[in-house]
């Protein structure tokens, strides 16, 4: 069969039904065999990063490995942020290029680029096919890559006259290569529940490792038969909701809770699971280790000692040694009840929060979370960047559920939430699905609006703006060849809801904190009316700023406490 064919029966059986591209000539042969052999659905893409994005968003949301496709020359380039954002995150996509003819590669042909070089910084394994016979198996090696250890993203080049060859296939005999399981050794789960039991105030720390493994349960038994508390990281949130009894907020230097920093601060011991230490996180390590003992649990060795050395390192996978850390404790009969130091947790997380009911105009953004909070139910999935509203979000919105809160948290590159929330609703059509943007990068990739409109693909964007500019009514842009552009203004600025309307899709402002749930209901209501994406944009302070600090005990507050 045409060696495209074959591909496409290897991307089924390994859970693809979902591509993300934009077609070009050097791809042609692959789009081909997806026709001819049907079962993934493609969503033409305006730009190849949103591409990647989306099958990022995809991939958080049901834990398979996202496809991106792109062209040959600059379709692999435009990949690039998005294969280093999947790689920050821990997250599985696949990129598949097209290449100009074997030939021509070393001829400087059009667009002709060693994609495979530039893309091995920022991917777990980056390779070109160079025979035709390898493709199957090429790939199958790329699933298995993509998935194993800490997950990551992988990029498979195919130069045009290799795509077209025949090869010897047969599917019905054909399946994905296994991934080795990272048990941990039992002698450091013993050490670790030791150091755990001599501890007066221990703490949990889950990071976006606790979710990927699938371990929320896990972690969630653990803590109630210890009863010791539990934080998370920011990549984290919904590893444990945060209602739950034992929830002890967020340690960090911007995307934290005061009572989280209190915690972490009183802490002897903790215990991190599937967490890296960022520098957002930690601040100033001095202060942030202290005289408390670490123990770090990754399923990749080499993040063991890579900020700071732990008391304990053990190397597993995030569900197996939860598990094997509650089998040790229960056969030891360790059970502890809750004590002074849970009590402590409680009276920080009571008494140490941040205001949020704000009715002053300019609106405030602890505000638009609280309103957020209080719609969206615990099912509801969330995207959001980087920017001022990612440390607002970090410090006041809550998450009940894993993947629910997908957040680009290393790489945070700008115009992320659209084709990613594009990703998420693919993978989960029934659910409701937010993003939170900034007036500032809702811009970047906002023509991928022009995807969900297009396939019918519906979500609800909460756009916080401080971009006030004062009284501007309309300009004009004048471009070449004797023609203009309208780019429409008032007085806070660009008119996204103009934006919107551009792309067949709907939005309304918000200029006063009693009307912001109002026009949130109307959004829900409008996007599963006319099934695309609806906008409802905040207007916020021009000067607001976010609690933050260098270290977790110098955040400096912002705002009235309460």
């Amino acid at each position: 069969m045409p060696a495209m064919e074959a591909v496409v029966e290897v991307l089924k059986s390994e859970g693809v039904d979902t591509a993300f591209g934009c077609p070009g000539a050097a791809i042609l042969p692959l789009y081909k065999a997806m026709a001819v052999r049907g079962g993934i659905e493609h969503l033409t893409v305006r730009h190849e990063e949103g591409a990647t994005h989306m099958a990022d968003g995809w991939a958080r949301t049901n834990g398979r490995v996202g496809l991106a496709i792109g062209t040959s020359g600059p379709a692999g380039t435009n990949m690039i942020t998005g294969l280093y954002t999947a790689m920050a995150d821990s997250v599985p996509i696949l990129c598949v290029t097209g290449q100009a003819a074997s030939s021509k590669l070393h001829q400087e042909a059009f667009q002709a680029v060693d994609i495979v070089e530039i893309a091995k910084p920022v991917t777990k394994w980056a390779v070109q096919i160079k025979e035709a016979a390898t493709a199957p198996w090429i790939f199958r090696e790329a699933f298995r890559i993509a998935r194993s250890g800490r997950p990551g993203p992988v990029l498979v080049d195919i130069p045009v006259d290799v795509a077209q060859q025949l090869i010897e296939y047969d599917a019905s005999i054909d399946a994905p290569l296994p991934v080795e399981a990272v048990h941990p050794h039992q002698p450091r789960v013993e050490r670790a529940l030791e150091l755990l039991l001599a501890a007066e105030k221990p703490l949990l720390l889950a990071g976006g490792g606790v979710i990927i493994a699938e371990a929320a349960a896990e972690l969630r038994e653990l803590a109630e038969y210890l009863n010791i508390p539990v934080q998370v990281t920011l990549m984290g949130k919904g590893a444990i909701d945060e209602d739950h009894p034992l929830f002890a907020g967020t340690t960090g230097v911007q995307t934290s809770q005061r009572y989280g920093n209190a915690s972490f601060l009183e802490s002897d011991t903790v215990l991190a699971v599937g967490a890296r230490f960022g520098d957002r996180h930690t601040g100033t390590l001095e202060v942030y280790r202290g005289e408390r003992k670490f123990i770090h649990v990754d399923i990749e060795p080499t993040q063991l000692g890579k900020v700071f050395p732990p008391d304990l390192g053990v190397v597993s996978d995030a569900k197996l040694f939860l598990r094997a850390l509650l089998r040790t404790a229960k056969a030891r009969d360790a059970a502890r009840p809750a004590g002074g130091w849970v009590s402590r947790v409680a009276e920080l997380k009571a008494t140490l929060g941040r205001r949020e009911d704000f009715e002053t105009t300019p609106i405030k953004a602890p505000r638009v979370y609280k309103e957020i909070n209080e719609v969206f139910d615990e099912d509801t999935y969330f995207v959001t960047a980087i920017g001022l509203y990612q440390i607002w979000g970090g410090q006041h919105q809550k998450a009940y559920r894993p993947r629910r809160y997908q957040i680009c948290g290393q790489a945070g590159p700008l115009g992320w939430e659209i084709p990613a929330a594009i990703g998420v609703k693919k993978a989960a059509p029934d659910a409701e699905v937010v993003g939170i943007v900034g007036d500032y990068g809702f811009q970047y990739l906002v023509e991928e609006l022009a995807v969900a409109a297009q396939y019918h693909v519906p979500f609800v964007l909460i756009m916080i703006n401080n971009e006030y500019l004062g009284l501007i009514r309309q300009a004009s842009i004048p471009y070449e060849m004797n023609y203009q552009v309208d780019i429409h203004y008032d007085e806070y600025g660009t008119d996204n809801v103009k934006v919107m309307e551009a792309y067949g899709c709907a939005g309304r402002r918000v200029v006063e904190p009693g009307d912001i749930r109002d026009t949130i209901e109307w959004a829900r209501k409008e996007a599963v009316a006319t099934s695309r994406p609806v906008l409802v944009e905040i207007m916020i302070e021009r000067e607001a700023n976010t609690p933050h600090g260098p270290a977790i005990d110098a955040v400096r507050e912002f705002e009235p406490l309460p």
